[in-house]
Formats: structure tokens, C-alpha cells, sequence
């Protein structure tokens, strides 16, 4: 019987003529699992992207549209010796409570099996230095062999099933060689039963179990409360919406029903599930996740909101802009995804290393063995002497040492309110000792008002708006605002770091700098605020001025202090008006800056400050940012940003402060000494325990002490990435 599979309920679009699933994958443990399954779906023909994420144990596979059956990657995944399905957040959280309820099952049982085999031990090693008769021995053997094989059997799953999935897929795993290292001392116990000898090893093969229970359990407890930050999200996310379908008429529909320009209720104590604009009604809402204000925000007619507001008190009309996967708190969530699964240069560096464990410990194991052996040594001797050395050099440690720390310091930077976009983010963050901010919406509030408005015949204002919803800047975003404007013209062009044009009636609008518009002529004699920036409309041979405003971030002083203190470099590159940005840098005391430069100028400095050996960390928001962003060495833009900068930005920040900027640089200089610190320890611990190991004074149960306890050194180590950012003052 043939039995079809449809995952198109799973996929998705990623754009460009590209598709997108996630899958979920049993028995991702370390950094070897995740590049040889990496390594495994990448060599499939069309497929553009494979990526681990070992905190939720979840791929993401993107692949040319139309080109393969997403069933295809469940298959290479079992011959690669994991079981896959599709990814979705609740039943891959219900599957994570019962692996780890079964990891505490596993180590209950081996905890007791080990309290009581070490009880049996304990006359069995005084005796053999006494006067313990020989039956006497035999039986505390077999009685240790009754409580430890079955006990073993049971609490050996976790590894000895990823073991067994490994070599049937014909490959290996970090698990292969601590089920051939506990199979190996349990047998040699057995045989050594038989032949009535002074020592078996039960006591250390059960002990062994339990210290790597122990690590294995504590590590899946670390991800799951990492996962919890992408968690509380999810709770944010309202699942249906009330639409109106009719005038007075409502209808309770899933979110994936709902488009762009329906009308949705919003009534008092709910979620919003959209991204909108208030069109009547009047409430409290609170929009702590955008704004990072924990004070309730009025909204009323012309408000917007966002996906995961709650509203607090009255009933509120909302027209929506966005919906489902294209709100800005989906946008929030996939990059929140994209730190957690990013791939940093220090972690394809343990990757490397740890591609290299199986083989290498499985020679060094071999060769210790026969080594021994030719040396004089007995087989039994040279075997326990091997087993050591499998479980000593197990990779735990290295390959925890960079994704723990990513993994807490993401955590730790979305509660600052940074998400990061690039997988080597933080490296190059703290490399950074070079601050460029842009001014517009960046150094100052997204939130702009045109100042002279009544100063412009309202049919201009009109065309002027609705010509400038075709723009993503802030300052288009703010005429369109003030004029009310619902409807874009058609066939509008946006020029990058100029403006945008269109044709109406035979007649071309511009609306952008002066000089686009040609309107140079009028900004020496135009009457405006110093602080205001200029944005020229021209229709035809009609030419006008148009000033626009807007106030400092609130702790801008402040946040640039901060960053003086650390020894950071900071100018101002604006393409704004030099009265405007001269205002601000004095406000700011930043004594270096330059107002009307282009995207080209921008590129230019940042290069030249490259020459000069300066790490350039640049900040800035809109479409004419988007390429300074690309060139810098690190970049970062507000949520308020255009989408394209925020795909391009690999850092971005959430809410009105600047302060996140500081938070992110203290968080990416501890996050990259832990890191650092992290694999030393790695490293350090290998080139100690192995050689200590291959001479024969470590016994297999303090070897398996060993190793857990550098796992857990390096796990500890990375959770004091939680707390890096110091008080901006």
C-alpha cells in the first residue's frame, strides 16, 4: 500500500522564488549532530539553506520553489539516523516535557542503582584488603550485577538509542562511544564475575550513567528556559480576531483569514492579533514590547497598533495594515528564531573540532588498547584502560562551549531589547570601537510632525501625502501622516537617497530633498526651525518647502556619555540639513558630524575608517541607511526601521530608548570572553585528561566524573552571559 504525504500545510514562502519549512529532529544532542545533518540536507540538489537549531532541536530548510518534495528531507534525515516531522511550537513543547520527564526517570533510576551498587562496593573493596573470603565477593558481584544491567538497560536509552540510530545510518555520534564504553565495562564486570576476580566495574558504569544523566538533563533544561523568551512571545500572539463582515456585523475568524484593509473589533482585556490603525473608538493600550514604555498609550483615531498590544479598557475599530506572518510582532519572532539558530565564526570553529571527535577518540581509544597491550599489560587491563579513554574525551564540553553562551547572551540581549540578525553578531559587535549614527529616527523619535502644514494649499498637502506613501522614509511616512493620505499613486518610483516621483494627469510630483526637486533655490530663503528637517515637494514648475520635526530620543545624552566612557568613537552622518544636525550633535556634545551627506558619502567614510584600522559599528534607520548598514562592521536599526534595513541591520533594537545600543556592546564583549574563556576550558580540559587518560591512573568512573563535570563547568560559565550590561548613567 502507498501512502502519500502532504507537508504543504507546513510550508511557506520565503520570497524570491524560495520555500521554507521547519522540521523537528530526535536526537540532536551536540555540535557533531548539527553539522553532519547540516552537511546531509545541504548536499541535496536546490537546496539554499540548512540550519540547526540544537536549543529546540529544530531545522530550517529553505529550497527553490516547485523543485522538491519536503518529504524528501525526512527521508535523508532517517538515513542520517534522526527522526524528523513537521515543526509546530506546541507539540514540539510537549514532546521536550516528556524527553525531559524521561531523562528524570532515567537518572532517578540510575541515582538509585548507583547508591546501591556503591553500598555493595564498599565491603567488596575493604575485603580485598582483608580477609573478605571468596563467595563472599562472588555474591556482592552478582547481587551489583542484578541491580546495575537492568538498571543500566533502562536508564542507558537516551544514549544507546542515539548510538543505535547512529550506526545504522552508518555513521557516528558523540553517544557511540559512551554506549561502547558502558556496554564494554558492564561486560568485562560480567566476565570478571565469572571468573571469580577481585574487581568488576558495575559501580563505575552505573555512576557513569548517572553523571552523564545528570549533564544531559541539566543542558536540556538550559534550552528549554532559553526557549521560554521565544515563548512568551508566542503567548502574544492572538489565534483569531473579530472582523466585521457586514456593517454591524462581526465574525470570530482564525488570523490567517484576515488581509490587508479588512476592519477588526478590539474590545477591552484582549490581545491584538493584527497590525493596524485606530479608525474609531477610544482606549488604553499597552505596547511595552514595541515602545519599551510601561505606561498604558491612548488610542484613538489614528493611533496604530500592533500585534500583542492588549487593550486595556474601551472598544476600539482597528483597519488592518498586516496581518499573520507579516505583523511586526512575527517579524520580532523570526528574528528572535534567527539568533537562536545563528552559526557564530567561534562555533564553526568547535563544529570543525568536534567533526573531528569520532574518529580521533575511536583511534586513540584502539591505539591506547593495543598500545598497552605490546607493553606487557593484560587485555583486561588494556580494555579498562581504552574505556577510560572513550568516556574521558568525550566533546560535551567543546561542543557546549560557543552555543551556551549564544544561546543565554540572545536571551539576555531580547530582554535589553536587541535581536540579533546575524550569527556572528556578537563577535563583531565587540570588536566594535567605532559609533556612526544616522539622525533621522535613529538619534531622534521615529515620530515626526510636518510644522508648517497650514502653510500649504491643501490640494498640494494631498498629492504631497499620497506620493509619500510610496516612500518607506520616516519623514514620507510623516507627511503622509499629516495629510491624512489613504491611497498611493500609482506607479510611484522611489530613487535611493534622493526621494520618490510619480506622474499624474501629465504632471511629474516629486517629493525628497531639495536638489531632487529642484527646489535648492528656496531653502536659503525659507523661514523654518533650525532643528526642523526639509523635505521639497514640487509639482510642475510649483515648488515648496515642507519642515519637519522631531525630538531626541529620550536618553540620547545619556546613552552617548555611556559609550564615550567605554572608549568608543562616535560621529553623526546625516543626510539632513547642517542646522538640523549641528542642533543635535551640540545637544549630544559630539563634536564630529556631517549633515547633508548621501548614501555613496556615508560608504566612503565608513571605508576610510576601515583604512585607518577602526571597527565601525554604524546606526541608522530608513531606505538611504540600507547600504552603510551592508558596509560597516557591525549595524544596528531600530524596529521603526525600514524592512529593508532591518534585513540588512544585523542587530535591531526594540522600543523608544537608545539605551539598547549600550546594552548590546557590554552584552557582545562578555558574551565573546565567556566564549573564549569557554574554549580554553574545552581545549585545556582534553589536552589534560587525555594523556592522563592513555597512562592508565584514571579509572573509568573518574573519567565519567571528569567529563561531566566539564560540561557542566562550561554550561555554568555561560550563564553569567545573563547579567553583562552596566548602568547607563
Amino acid at each position: 500500500m502507498h501512502i502519500t504525504r502532504d507537508f504543504s500545510h507546513y510550508v511557506r514562502s520565503a520570497g524570491e522564488g524560495v520555500q521554507h519549512i521547519d522540521l523537528a529532529v530526535e536526537g540532536v544532542h551536540c555540535a557533531g549532530c548539527m553539522a553532519k545533518i547540516e552537511r546531509g540536507l545541504s548536499a541535496i540538489p536546490d537546496v539554499t539553506l540548512a540550519r540547526v537549531n540544537l536549543t529546540d532541536r529544530r531545522v530550517a530548510l529553505e529550497w527553490k520553489a516547485g523543485t522538491l518534495d519536503p518529504g524528501r528531507f525526512i527521508d535523508r534525515l532517517e538515513e542520517l539516523g534522526y527522526k524528523a516531522y513537521p515543526f509546530e511550537t506546541e507539540s514540539a513543547e510537549a514532546a521536550e516535557v516528556a524527553e525531559s520527564r524521561f531523562l528524570l526517570r532515567c537518572l532517578g533510576v540510575a541515582a538509585f542503582a548507583t547508591m546501591n551498587v556503591m553500598m555493595l562496593s564498599i565491603p567488596v573493596w575493604s575485603g580485598n584488603v582483608s580477609d573478605m573470603l571468596p563467595e563472599q565477593r562472588d555474591f556482592f558481584h552478582w547481587l551489583s550485577a542484578l541491580i546495575a544491567l537492568p538498571a543500566a538497560a533502562y536508564a542507558g536509552q537516551p544514549f544507546f538509542r542515539s548510538a543505535w540510530r547512529a550506526l545504522s545510518a552508518k555513521t557516528t555520534n558523540m553517544d557511540v562511544p559512551i554506549s561502547i564504553g558502558v556496554i564494554l565495562a558492564l561486560g568485562m564486570s560480567v566476565v570478571e564475575t565469572i571468573n571469580h576476580a577481585e574487581h568488576a566495574y558495575f559501580d563505575a558504569a552505573i555512576m557513569l550513567l548517572t553523571f552523564l544523566l545528570v549533564g544531559r538533563f541539566l543542558d536540556q533544561n538550559m534550552r528549554r528556559r532559553t526557549r521560554a523568551v521565544a515563548g512568551n512571545l508566542a503567548a502574544l500572539k492572538a489565534e483569531t480576531a473579530a472582523k466585521f463582515v457586514g456593517p454591524d456585523e462581526i465574525s470570530q475568524v482564525p488570523v490567517a483569514a484576515i488581509n490587508a484593509g479588512d476592519i477588526v473589533l478590539l474590545r477591552p482585556g484582549e490581545r491584538c492579533a493584527v497590525d493596524g490603525t485606530v479608525i474609531e473608538g477610544r482606549s488604553e493600550i499597552d505596547q511595552s514590547l514595541i515602545t519599551g514604555e510601561t505606561l498604558y498609550v491612548t488610542a484613538e483615531q489614528g493611533t496604530p497598533v500592533y500585534a500583542g498590544s492588549m487593550n486595556i479598557s474601551g472598544t476600539l475599530r482597528v483597519r488592518v495594515s498586516a496581518a499573520s506572518e507579516a505583523t511586526l510582532l512575527a517579524e520580532i519572532t523570526r528574528l528572535l528564531d534567527n539568533a537562536l539558530q545563528a552559526r557564530s565564526r567561534y562555533m564553526r570553529l568547535a563544529d570543525r573540532a568536534s567533526r573531528l571527535y569520532a574518529p580521533v577518540v575511536h583511534a586513540t581509544a584502539l591505539l591506547t588498547i593495543l598500545g598497552w597491550v605490546i607493553a606487557g599489560a593484560s587485555w583486561h587491563d588494556a580494555i579498562v584502560t581504552g574505556v577510560a579513554v572513550l568516556i574521558i574525551t568525550c566533546p560535551c564540553a567543546l561542543g557546549l562551549a560557543i552555543p551556551t553562551v549564544q544561546t543565554v547572551a540572545s536571551g539576555a540581549m531580547f530582554k535589553a531589547g536587541v535581536l540579533l540578525n546575524a550569527g556572528d553578531a556578537i563577535e563583531r559587535l565587540a570588536e566594535a570601537d567605532h559609533v556612526i549614527f544616522d539622525k533621522t529616527g535613529t538619534l531622534t523619535l521615529p515620530d515626526l510632525e510636518v510644522i508648517n502644514a497650514a502653510d500649504i494649499p491643501a490640494d498640494v498637502f494631498d498629492l504631497a501625502g499620497r506620493l509619500a506613501l510610496s516612500s518607506h522614509h520616516p519623514v514620507a511616512a510623516a507627511v503622509a501622516q499629516a495629510a491624512g493620505a489613504k491611497s498611493p499613486i500609482v506607479g510611484a518610483v522611489e530613487e535611493s537617497g534622493q526621494g520618490v516621483r510619480a506622474s499624474v494627469d501629465g504632471v511629474e510630483l516629486r517629493l525628497g530633498r531639495p536638489s531632487f526637486c529642484g527646489a535648492g533655490a528656496l531653502v536659503g530663503g525659507a523661514t523654518v526651525d533650525p532643528e526642523a528637517s526639509i523635505v521639497a515637494f514640487s509639482k510642475g514648475s510649483e515648488k515648496f518647502i515642507l519642515s519637519v520635526r522631531q525630538g531626541l530620543r529620550p536618553d540620547a545624552r545619556a546613552v552617548i556619555a555611556a559609550l564615550k566612557a567605554r572608549n568608543m568613537g562616535i560621529e553623526i552622518l546625516s543626510g539632513d540639513r547642517e542646522p538640523a544636525v549641528k542642533a543635535a550633535a551640540n545637544a549630544l556634545g559630539i563634536p564630529e558630524w556631517r549633515a547633508g551627506v548621501t548614501p555613496a558619502d556615508k560608504i566612503a567614510r565608513i571605508e576610510e575608517l576601515k583604512q585607518r584600522g577602526a571597527k565601525v559599528l554604524m546606526v541608522g534607520d530608513g531606505m538611504n541607511d540600507a547600504p552603510s548598514l551592508a558596509a560597516a562592521h557591525i549595524s544596528m536599526s531600530p524596529i521603526s526601521a525600514a524592512h529593508l534595513s532591518q534585513a540588512t541591520a544585523d542587530l535591531v533594537f526594540l522600543g523608544r530608548p537608545l539605551a539598547p545600543v549600550v546594552a548590546a556592546i557590554d552584552a557582545s564583549r562578555k558574551a565573546l570572553h565567556l566564549m573564549r574563556q569557554n574554549l580554553w576550558l574545552a581545549i585545556g580540559y582534553n589536552v589534560l585528561a587525555v594523556p592522563v587518560a592513555i597512562s592508565g591512573v584514571v579509572t573509568p568512573l573518574i573519567a565519567a566524573a571528569a567529563m561531566s563535570g566539564s560540561s557542566i563547568l562550561v554550561m555554568l560559565n555561560s550563564l553569567r552571559a545573563r547579567s553583562a550590561s552596566r548602568e547607563i548613567v
